[in-house]
């Protein structure tokens, strides 16, 4: 990646925000080379992230001077899910909080009353993303109840989800989506990427496929997109679109993220060539241009 040239590279709104939240843990659990290779990837981007990049030069030059011996991460790696590098952040994370656990007895109430109180969505999901590494009686019935007071964004709604799961929590939970309530079954939660069902996977492993030779780095932004997406979909109608088991599910799916990508990072706007390398014919045109004005929808929505 650190040999492609991005000087050009516009980010998705939700993928800024995941970003800002990446830099956020990585600030907190001490990965200072990490931190400065994800803020120099950054001063590249263009669009939204410009309205940034006096704040992010800043934040670099102070890592560079309070912490010269700290090597940039190789960003790449920024990209990976479930490696031996976030296994270690987590480990990191998981022993801060239990370390701050049992050195302050009211740490959870704390926690749960900073998250009913605060409504900044990056600080929603630090919050949860601690509550994740602590099994305690007060966490499961406080985020089912905070879950249904109002609607949050998908990615805080998700991991509030994945936080439920960890605490044990079966049966169904609520939460709004566009005006209306979804149920979900706690225990269905995923809390790795590699716990959605196969037709997910299907999808992007296509993608990768098919830009291998053409263009390897979209293969980077197609990873991130998917996710984002698979989880703001997660207990909706068009997550069951997702998953279904015809043939022709993922292909319709893989076409519509590869057209996004390609119209969000290359301004491309033709479609015939992306059409014809995935198959979409007949009956899957208009499933797939359900699909990707889908995805269009999802990915110029900032909230």
């Amino acid at each position: 990646m650190a040999d492609q040239t991005i000087d050009n590279l516009v980010l998705f709104p939700k993928t800024l925000d995941y970003y800002q939240i990446q830099l956020t843990k990585m600030l907190e659990t001490e990965r200072y080379g990490d931190a400065k290779a994800l803020l120099a990837f950054l001063l590249q981007c263009r669009g939204e992230a410009e309205r940034h990049h006096t704040e992010w030069q800043a934040l670099l030059g102070w890592l560079e001077a309070a912490f010269p011996e700290a090597g940039n991460g190789e960003f790449a790696g920024l990209f990976d899910d479930g490696g031996e590098e976030d296994e270690d952040e987590d480990a990191m994370l998981k022993r801060k909080v239990q370390d701050r656990l049992h050195t302050d007895g009211e740490y959870i109430s704390q926690l749960l009353a900073s998250l009913y109180n605060g409504d900044d969505p990056e600080q929603q999901m630090l919050i949860l993303g601690q509550l994740m590494h602590v099994i305690h009686p007060d966490i499961e019935l406080s985020l089912r109840q905070w879950l249904g007071r109002q609607e949050y964004i998908p990615p805080v709604q998700f991991r509030a989800l994945q936080a439920i799961k960890k605490q044990g929590g079966t049966g169904s939970v609520s939460f709004w989506r566009d005006g209306e309530s979804v149920t979900v079954e706690a225990a269905d939660t995923p809390l790795v990427f590699g716990e959605f069902p196969r037709g997910i996977h299907q999808v992007l492993d296509k993608v990768k496929d098919a830009a291998e030779v053409s263009d390897p780095s979209l293969s980077y932004f197609a990873e991130e997109t998917w996710k984002e997406c698979v989880e703001v979909a997660y207990g909706t109608s068009t997550f069951s679109s997702m998953t279904e088991e015809d043939d022709g599910t993922s292909d319709l799916w893989s076409a519509a993220l590869h057209q996004l990508l390609m119209e969000r990072l290359h301004g491309a706007r033709g479609d015939d060539g992306i059409r014809e390398r995935y198959g979409i014919t007949g009956e899957l045109r208009f499933r797939y241009e359900q699909a990707l004005r889908w995805l269009r929808q999802y990915s110029a929505d900032p909230g």
